[in-house]
């Protein structure tokens, strides 16, 4: 009794077999939706936007509002998290709404 033709019993009593001589014939293969294939947005935080002002200006804060374009620095989105006390015109693609809400308490915009 030779226990079938051919392939016969891959996946019963010749299993043994099949692990050693082939293991990627029953092999799963994953797949990744095209949105995990995008790459993450670079984002800022608000509390991250006065480094930045003292980075470009020097170590004095600037007098009046401020402008920073965040979109030349590669910058893709400006969060919410942290606080800010200077007034500024921030040049982003993207925001959220609590950034929004921060930098206007702040006196300053936010231009698209």
């Amino acid at each position: 009794m030779r226990g079938g033709k051919g392939k016969a019993g891959g996946r019963k009593h010749f299993w043994l077999r099949t692990v050693k001589y082939e293991p990627d014939r029953y092999m799963k293969r994953g797949f990744k939706p095209p949105s995990a294939l995008e790459p993450a947005p670079e984002t800022v935080n608000v509390g991250e936007l006065r480094d930045l002002i003292l980075k470009r200006f020097g170590d004095e804060e600037p007098e009046g509002v401020a402008e920073l374009d965040l979109t030349a620095m590669g910058v893709d989105k400006l969060l919410g998290r942290g606080r800010i006390g200077i007034p500024l015109k921030v040049r982003v693609s993207s925001y959220s709404s609590r950034a929004l809400e921060k930098i206007e308490s702040a006196g300053g915009s936010i231009i698209e």
